[in-house]
């Protein structure tokens, strides 16, 4: 795979460090687990949701975290230890896991649910309304000006 050196960007611009940290984690994608698989889905304008495998995972064996920015999934079977079964073949895996999302600002968990040994987590990108383009108009000499509704008077 290609290295990109990302050091002139860093010497250029302000603020932009954790979409430089994002571009590293990516790139160096080669120690990426591959456990649990999961698919991540487009479910409307605003509206996303990640599938992930978690079959023979109960819902007291999972957490879902979300800090700043990242989402965690975490995975520790807390199985039955008194049942002792001799496995012939295993296929099924059943280790700990942790995967990590990295959210896009304004992006919000709505809801999680495990059905059929999927866990289902909802998210929903709500930009707030001072974050959302506005028109505004322009006034020539002494008319009024109009900005979103509100009229107020040209100085």
């Amino acid at each position: 795979m290609r290295q990109f050196d990302l050091a002139p960007l860093y010497r250029s611009t302000v603020g932009f460090d954790r979409l430089f940290s994002a571009l590293d984690q990516f790139v160096s994608a080669d120690s990426v687990p591959s456990y649990p698989p999961y698919n991540i889905e487009r479910t409307g304008e605003n509206a996303y949701r990640i599938t992930v495998a978690v079959a023979g995972f109960t819902e007291a064996d999972l957490s879902i975290e979300v800090k700043e920015n990242a989402l965690t999934l975490k995975g520790e079977r807390k199985g039955d230890t008194a049942r002792r079964v001799e496995v012939l073949h295993q296929g099924i895996a059943a280790r700990g896991f942790e995967r990590r999302f990295q959210l896009a600002d304004y992006v919000q968990v709505t809801g999680a649910a495990l059905e059929n040994g999927l866990l289902h987590i909802d998210l929903v990108r709500e930009i707030p309304e001072a974050k959302k383009p506005r028109q505004i108009q322009i006034a020539t000499g002494q008319k009024t000006a109009a900005i979103e509704g509100e009229v107020q008077q040209a100085a």
